[in-house]
């Protein structure tokens, strides 16, 4: 089972689930007996959640794509491919 500092160092990653089946189970273990590190895990998902929903429905400026287009352009870099949902 990992220590706290190993715990608090994959959160994000268990969070992302993008650990193996073997490291978010013993996450899960870990976070089920520290109160400690549940408190941060808690914290982190919170956080999380609010940025994932204050930045879900921002709408691209009128024009922004454009205007980035032009700047990669004048820079001889290739623009970005088709963007149809204008939401960031």
């Amino acid at each position: 089972m990992p220590d706290c500092e190993e715990t608090l160092r994959e959160l994000d990653s268990f969070l992302d689930d993008e650990l193996s089946e073997a490291g978010h189970d013993a996450i899960r273990q870990h976070l089920g007996g520290c109160p400690d590190c549940l408190g941060a895990f808690d914290f982190h998902a919170e956080l999380k959640q609010v940025i994932a929903e204050k930045c879900q429905r921002d709408e691209m400026p009128s024009g922004l794509l454009s205007r980035l287009e032009q700047c990669l352009e004048s820079e001889g870099l290739p623009s970005a491919a088709p963007v149809d949902d204008r939401t960031v």
